[in-house]
């Protein structure tokens, strides 16, 4: 379902009306009988967005938390990324209905902290990691000094390639921008088969990957000035980028105008691209006997999306934070689970995927391949969205989605980037 500005306000203003009526609490007073040691009836719901958490990250953590509190039981629900903010603003303001933990992207953490939403887990924060997780997630789910979501992960962009259509095509990896969009430009036109063959796969509404070519040209999204956001993709620079993305939608992507991001291994693996951009953690997802392609693996490589001087591109660091619901009725146990998923163990299965872990201190666990070395290299320039409290607002209003879906469909750039930035600005202040 479409949200509509007005809509995206609604719901972060009914999830504070609801926390502030006193339906909830930190959980710690136990005065509405909530089980704080797991009880023989204890059921912890945990909420994972999309394909990201590998299977076998998600079975460690239902077997350990299980062996360690006997009687307990967690129940993983895989949510889709797509209207989560939605979601979790109902689910989160019911008391009979809300999960015990949590994962949101770091975009959207502060909208959620700012409302009241998250148990305040300042106090556990050493035991967690402390100085050892990553700042700049530490830093979205922080309000007022206190820490209410902590890192779960991080995963820079980089681009997956298939090495025997550049080969065919005579194409070697790209080392600038203008490169990138010759060589895609090229894929395209060298397999004409099938019709939506993309030579970068790029659907109208994925502005996390349409982002970077904003940022390369030395534009923005927003910029912050004595506490009043103002919408930057109207500036010459962005304007720059947009028109090498509306380029690309144009001459390089056969993928869906209108369409997202969702599952790209399925047109990779129906041999529909030569290249896209996805987080390190497609490569198990490519990997998996069941949701990808493992055949293919051999003709897959990976590269850092050149910027225009040679050096990476700015990329958009995604990733995600955990928190604990307010409405938990279980507080100890729920910890005890975020305890497990940011534990050593745990997070090296995250690594071992791709996926750039919450600690420091286990970055070496990516390994010393390629596609560690793509993360590196893409990482090294990695940018975050507006750190904005309202961003998950301008996420939720589907602003970005529809500004690349007009670009994507051949609208007049600078009237569709007026139209976002004043958009951008009604959520933002």
């Amino acid at each position: 379902m479409r949200t509509t500005t007005k809509h995206a306000l609604a719901l972060t203003t009914a999830l504070s009306m609801a926390l502030a009526l006193g339906a909830c609490g930190s959980g710690d007073d136990g005065d509405d009988g909530a089980s704080e040691s797991g009880s023989s009836s204890s059921e912890i719901r945990v909420w994972l967005n999309g394909a990201d958490t590998p299977q076998e990250a998600r079975d460690y953590l239902k077997t350990t938390f299980e062996d360690e509190n006997p009687g307990a039981t967690l129940t993983i629900e895989e949510q889709q990324w797509e209207g989560l903010v939605e979601r979790l603003t109902t689910a989160l303001s019911s008391e009979s209905e809300t999960p015990d933990v949590v994962e949101v992207g770091n975009t959207q953490a502060a909208t959620f902290t700012t409302a009241g939403a998250f148990t305040d887990l300042s106090d556990q924060l050493a035991d967690l990691g402390g100085d050892d997780l990553l700042p700049g997630f530490v830093d979205a789910g922080t309000a007022d000094g206190k820490t209410y979501a902590v890192p779960y992960y991080a995963g820079s962009k980089y681009v997956f390639y298939r090495k025997d259509l550049f080969k065919k095509s005579k194409i070697d990896v790209p080392t600038t921008t203008q490169e990138f969009v010759d060589a895609a430009i090229k894929l395209k036109k060298d397999n004409p088969q099938p019709a939506n063959f993309s030579g970068f796969w790029l659907p109208g509404q994925d502005w996390r990957n349409a982002v970077s070519f904003v940022w390369n040209d030395g534009g923005d999204l927003a910029t912050e000035d004595g506490g009043t956001w103002t919408g930057a993709l109207a500036s010459p620079e962005s304007q720059e980028g947009l028109a090498t993305v509306q380029t690309l939608f144009e001459q390089a992507s056969g993928a869906a105008k209108d369409g997202n991001e969702t599952d790209p291994q399925v047109p990779f693996c129906n041999n529909e691209m030569a290249m896209m951009s996805a987080p390190g953690w497609m490569g198990g997802v490519l990997a998996d006997a069941d949701a990808g392609c493992p055949d293919m693996m051999d003709k897959v490589g990976v590269f850092a999306l050149p910027g225009n001087d040679g050096s990476p591109a700015p990329v958009l660091l995604g990733g995600s934070n955990i928190a604990v619901a307010a409405q938990s009725p279980d507080q100890d146990l729920a910890k005890k689970a975020v305890a497990i998923m940011l534990s050593d163990d745990y997070q090296s299965i995250l690594a071992a995927n791709g996926l750039t872990p919450a600690k420091v201190s286990l970055a070496s666990e990516l390994g010393d391949d390629e596609f560690a070395q793509a993360t590196i290299a893409a990482a090294s320039n990695a940018k975050l969205t507006p750190a904005a409290a309202g961003w998950a607002s301008v996420e939720g209003a589907r602003i970005l989605e529809d500004l690349f879906v007009g670009i994507a469909n051949g609208g007049d750039i600078a009237d569709l980037a007026a139209g976002a930035d004043k958009a951008m600005e009604e959520q933002l202040n």
